[in-house]
């Protein structure tokens, strides 16, 4: 996955918009109804990588199959995963990616409320 398709997928999701709080070299993805973020990553870092919101479940399986995946940096470990997106032969699949970042962004989306009957 490339820094743009990742900021274009991001940006697909509903309410997402992105934000630099931490200065230009951040990106940081919200969600625009509550604020809480989905999605960080360095875009022109080295390595370049993307943390995630995560099951705590999940991300203990998943960083135990890829070891690109690893407890969330600089973030709470418990429920955030850190991504090494290097394209390296034993790099974690886009369409995984793609999906970690869709259930990131379902954990933290406002919540629609039910319609009254």
């Amino acid at each position: 996955m490339t820094p743009d398709a990742l900021v274009d997928l991001c940006l697909s999701l509903p309410q997402a918009v992105e934000t630099f709080p931490f200065g230009e070299e951040t990106s940081v993805f919200k969600t625009s109804g509550n604020g809480k973020i989905f999605a960080l990553s360095a875009l022109a870092g080295e390595p370049f990588s993307v943390s995630l919101k995560c099951d705590p479940e999940e991300s203990r399986a998943l960083r135990e199959e890829f070891p690109q995946i690893t407890p969330g940096y600089h973030l709470n470990k418990t429920h955030w995963i850190t991504i090494v997106l290097d394209g390296s032969p034993a790099r974690v699949p886009d369409e995984l990616v793609e999906q970690l970042v869709r259930d990131s962004h379902a954990l933290v989306r406002p919540k629609v409320p039910r319609a009254k009957a």
